[in-house]
């Protein structure tokens, strides 16, 4: 059985850092690029960062880059975001995502992440 399991959300205010983490069972996990998407109420899902397989090479979207940071233990299964100078606007709850070869997605339950003074 195939689990992804985030954690480390919470309420931040505007300038302050999280870190969220996502635990993985039931896939190889050493095999697989991992991404972080969010929703924000009323909007659609967005990428917001994804990393490759062996960690060589990262990909933000626009909105987070020079803010966010993603980044994967393998020997963990475990892969992170660290989220700093948090905006409003990153209020979302945060996905971890995972395709793997025969194009199969496997989705967290989400974390809610809420920036507000």
């Amino acid at each position: 059985q195939v689990q992804l399991v985030e954690s480390g959300g919470g309420l931040v205010r505007p300038g302050g850092s999280l870190r969220l983490s996502c635990t993985t069972s039931g896939i190889v996990f050493s095999w697989l690029s991992m991404n972080w998407y969010r929703q924000a109420p009323g909007k659609e899902r967005e990428l917001v960062a994804s990393i490759t397989s062996g960690g060589g090479t990262t990909n933000y979207a626009d909105s987070v880059k020079g803010r966010f940071t993603i980044s994967r233990d393998n020997d963990k299964d475990t892969v992170y975001l660290q989220m700093n100078s948090l905006k409003p606007e990153d209020t979302a709850v945060y996905y971890c995502h995972t395709q793997n070869w025969v194009k199969i997605d496997y989705w967290g339950q989400g974390t809610q992440v809420t920036v507000s003074s």
